[in-house]
């Protein structure tokens, strides 16, 4: 499972069989990267959402048929993402902040 973001619907009028009637949403992974996933829980653009994928992707849908690796699993009540620490460099020291503090 990944957490990702909503960013947009993505509107198609021409599908597959496999894929007629379910709504599409854009993603955005951790990277930046832009990802399209099938939504069974009906998501807005800013949810945070996770995914699951591959086999599991089209289990979570309400038909098996749908063809799918990437579908949307739920929607994230509370969570803020954390920014990764840059390392401190004058003491070689590489672990993220909150890491430090608990070793301290």
């Amino acid at each position: 499972m990944e957490i990702n973001q909503v960013v947009g619907t993505l509107y198609c009028t021409e599908r597959i069989e496999g894929l007629r009637h379910c709504s599409l949403q854009i993603l955005k992974d951790r990277k930046g990267n832009l990802l399209v996933a099938t939504d069974p829980v009906g998501v807005r653009p800013g949810n945070w959402v996770f995914t699951v994928s591959g086999s599991a992707g089209r289990l979570a849908m309400d038909d098996p048929k749908v063809m799918t690796d990437l579908a949307i699993g739920g929607i994230i009540d509370f969570w803020q993402p954390k920014q990764v620490a840059k390392p401190d460099s004058s003491s070689g020291d590489e672990q993220p902040t909150e890491q430090r503090d608990q070793a301290a």
